[in-house]
């Protein structure tokens, strides 16, 4: 069973990104993803992963599409792809409105058909054709030819499922409900039709402690925080989903988060519990879960995290 572990854009702290990185290549697992927002560049930090780690995928989870041209990004994959002997991953999302107009000021306009378009421009890069300019002028391809690296889409609406079939070698959503899966696989296929379907690697939040109400406290925040403080992407999908009653709970912060939104959308408990939740997403369909640490937690918390979910057998670096 392939493992990874991710940190958001929230964690800005270099020694623990770093930290994260290189422990989780020694504990076995398979990759490491790392999220860009509005702290550090993840590209200058996934560099110096590359030159730290010798085994590990590393890869962006995710980058926005606003705050780069698709030139750029192709450019940032063939770079990482080279220093890290073809271990990258390059994730790309749509990103939100505060990103976009907030950070890079751009209007945040049709997210899914900007996401659809720069992925295809992108891949044509990296397939070493040229880019095809709005503009109908002769484009240019990248001098370092032609790089095989694997595009992860992070999608959660219907459109961006299907577009992530028809581009990417990889599905990342975030906060998705495991039972819910299922559903997402049949967007997957429809988009993917005449070539290979997408990997499934969800990003799951991570609350493993062995106090039970730390464990419920940890995921409650990640719920709390993302459907209350990150615009109404996530409360949509999961009032789509059904689960209207217990989003509208959250929002109205009338006490703790229900728990089917925990079980759905987090791995929390101890040790034992965390484990039984992992073999559920798999069982849902997941090739490879993404277990996403908290920001800004101490060490030793984030390390009980890695060390009570990672592989059985560490293999030697």
């Amino acid at each position: 069973m392939r493992l990874a572990v991710g940190l958001t854009p929230l964690e800005t702290r270099r020694d623990v990104v770093l930290h994260v990185a290189t422990r989780a290549e020694s504990l076995g697992y398979d990759a490491f993803f790392l999220a860009e927002g509005w702290g550090h560049d993840a590209s200058v930090l996934l560099a110096e992963v590359a030159t730290r780690t010798s085994r590990i995928q590393i890869g962006t989870g995710v980058l926005n599409v606003w705050g780069r041209s698709a030139a750029q990004i192709a450019m940032l994959a063939t770079s990482l792809h080279e220093i890290s002997h073809g271990r990258f991953v390059l994730g790309m999302g749509a990103g939100s409105p505060a990103l976009a107009e907030g950070l890079h000021d751009v209007p945040f306009r049709a997210p899914v058909p900007r996401l659809a378009a720069v992925a295809r421009q992108v891949r044509a890069l990296l397939d070493g054709g040229r880019l095809a300019p709005a503009s109908g002028g002769r484009g240019l391809r990248l001098a370092i030819g032609a790089s095989p690296v694997p595009i992860l889409l992070a999608g959660l609406g219907p459109a961006a499922i299907r577009v992530c079939g028809e581009v990417a070698e990889r599905w990342g959503p975030f906060l998705f409900p495991v039972s819910a899966l299922k559903d997402g696989l049949v967007l997957l296929e429809d988009g993917a039709i005449g070539r290979a379907l997408p990997q499934v690697c969800p990003f799951i939040p991570a609350a493993v402690s062995p106090d039970p109400a730390r464990a419920r406290a940890l995921a409650s925040w990640w719920v709390q925080f993302y459907l209350t403080s990150m615009g109404p992407l996530y409360a949509t999908r999961l009032r789509q989903f059904g689960f209207a009653a217990a989003v509208d709970e959250v929002m109205a912060a009338t006490g703790d988060t229900p728990e089917i939104l925990l079980d759905e959308l987090t791995l929390w408990g101890d040790t034992a519990a965390g484990r039984q939740t992992l073999e559920r997403w798999y069982a849902a369909g997941a090739d490879m879960p993404i277990v996403t640490l908290r920001p800004n937690r101490s060490v030793d918390e984030l390390d009980h995290i890695l060390d009570a979910l990672a592989p059985a057998v560490a293999p030697s670096v």
